[in-house]
């Protein structure tokens, strides 16, 4: 319960940002940064699978409804919020993946939570993406747009994890 209002916060923050800043940048087709699946990399480890689920379904279906794209993002990052504990328990220790707290650098160690969150955010920007297309014709532009923008995500991601995780001690 007492997680509510920073959560709540990092919602709002994830989704703010993608829609007033992210999706109003143009640099190129192959650059789209989707920062808000931040929110579901960061939720607590503790937390039932079921409401992390319906933590990924909010996130997208908020996308979905802000960008316009008729389920896309909910598609995608409904798969992200199935898959991520069962990323977890292949890239970390059993004792790290059950433990309470927040994914963050301090708790799973550099290369892990880079590996955590560019294995999620590739998974999600492959399925956004091809859902985008749509068609076979355009899988180079697919995977080029899927590792740039992952790639950006990743960084942004990694940032935004960095702040968040900053004011919380190690433990929430």
């Amino acid at each position: 319960m007492y997680r509510i209002l920073p959560y709540g916060i990092l919602f709002a923050a994830t989704a703010l940002l993608q829609i007033f800043l992210f999706n109003q940048l143009s640099v190129s087709i192959y650059l789209c940064p989707l920062v808000y699946v931040a929110f579901v990399l960061l939720l607590p480890l503790e937390l039932p699978h079921a409401l992390v689920l319906l933590g990924g379904l909010a996130s997208g279906a908020v996308m979905d409804w802000t960008m316009g794209t008729a389920g896309i993002n909910t598609a995608a990052t409904v798969l992200l919020a199935f898959l991520r504990p069962h990323v977890l328990r292949l890239l970390c220790r059993r004792d790290d993946a059950r433990e309470e707290g927040v994914p963050s650098v301090e708790r799973l160690g550099k290369a892990v939570f880079l590996n955590y969150l560019a294995v999620l955010v590739l998974i999600h920007h492959a399925l956004f993406f091809a859902l985008e297309s749509l068609s076979g014709q355009y899988l180079l532009q697919t995977i080029l747009r899927t590792i740039v923008s992952g790639t950006a995500t990743v960084g942004f991601c990694w940032l935004i994890a960095r702040l968040f995780t900053s004011k919380l001690s190690v433990r929430i």
